[in-house]
């Protein structure tokens, strides 16, 4: 799957908005990548889901909830890998899990993401599944916003792997971004 692909899927959702934006870490920014247009499009999500499937090999799937969860699973369908659903703190009720689905000690599961900006909720879910037995060692996202995360996932022995970045995404945008 080439980048221009994506590119052109990402904005062919009309993911990428201009204006002035809060972002979940606090910051604000001149654009936003809206995760909801690109997952809530079938063909979207299909095209992003085949691009994962192309880079996940025979490792189980983890989708940080909630956004990486239509990732994960339509991931999951497209690569023929099961997939696991990482919450940000265990549940109260029911069986009270923090991790959902099944994998077995020392298993390699890749961890899916939607947009990285610092990193902060991939490594938390990575946190998760290494402390319930599993081997992460990779952070697969959708856009890289080049805004920290590749360098506090590796201080942690993470490798962030992006689709797309920030750069390429901007590059010839009809708005200008600095």
């Amino acid at each position: 799957m080439d980048t221009q692909s994506l590119i052109d899927t990402l904005r062919g959702t009309d993911a990428v908005r201009f204006g002035e934006f809060e972002l979940s870490h606090g910051g604000t920014s001149n654009y936003y990548v809206d995760k909801y247009a690109f997952e809530t499009d079938p063909d979207g999500l299909a095209h992003i889901a085949e691009a994962f499937a192309d880079r996940v090999g025979d490792t189980t799937i983890a989708g940080v909830a909630l956004g990486a969860v239509p990732l994960a699973a339509a991931t999951s369908v497209a690569a023929g890998q099961p997939y696991l659903i990482v919450r940000k703190e265990a549940k109260s009720y029911g069986t009270g899990n923090r991790i959902e689905g099944t994998f077995a000690d020392g298993e390699e599961v890749v961890v899916l993401e939607d947009i990285a900006t610092t990193g902060q909720s991939a490594l938390d879910a990575v946190a998760a599944l290494r402390g319930a037995g599993a081997v992460v060692d990779r952070v697969l996202v959708v856009v890289d916003r080049e805004e920290g995360a590749r360098e506090h996932l590796a201080a942690n022995d993470v490798a962030l792997e992006s689709l797309v970045t920030a750069s390429e995404l901007l590059a010839d945008a009809d708005e200008p971004v600095g």
